[in-house]
């Protein structure tokens, strides 16, 4: 699935960022809105993730859907 899928039905996919990602609470959803860009930086920041590490976790998460 591509992110602009994901962007468009963020509300049905909140859930399932929440289940991969626990720590991420529902202001973060909210801010993030679907914006790829916006969860990579929240999950550098949550997580400490490196950028390549947030980006082949969004990439896993998004081939997954």
């Amino acid at each position: 699935m591509n992110w602009d899928q994901i962007t468009g039905d963020w509300k049905q996919f909140q859930g399932k960022v929440k289940e991969k990602w626990g720590t991420l609470t529902d202001d973060d959803l909210t801010t993030i809105a679907g914006k790829r860009d916006q969860l990579m930086g929240v999950l550098q920041q949550k997580y400490g993730y490196a950028k390549e590490q947030a980006e082949k976790e969004l990439n896993e998460f998004s081939n997954k859907l």
